[in-house]
């Protein structure tokens, strides 16, 4: 018998289950724009490969930089500060 795997998204498909295709993501989610200073939610969308961890799934981040098409966002985590480059296509404003 062979092993399961034990990949980051392990068991989680079901937390991360979406109710429409992927394929309905229209073009705006793709060329979202923020400015410095700005208030976003982390909502993992879409494509599998380059989404967030499920751990910041709905978490309140400010955007510090831009990174090609990605942003660094900085985030409280109970008495940590955590900065992420995250694509403009899992952000959302708040």
């Amino acid at each position: 018998m062979s092993k399961n795997s034990h990949g980051l998204l392990t068991g989680r498909t079901r937390h991360l289950a979406r109710h429409h295709k992927p394929s309905t993501l229209s073009i705006r989610e793709n060329i979202k724009s923020f400015k410095k200073g700005d208030s976003v939610a982390i909502v993992p969308k879409g494509n599998m490969k380059n989404i967030p961890h499920p751990r910041y799934r709905g978490r309140i981040a400010k955007v510090i930089d831009s990174r090609g098409s990605a942003y660094v966002v900085e985030l409280k985590m109970m008495n940590a500060t955590k900065r992420l480059v995250i694509p403009a296509l899992h952000l959302q404003k708040v």
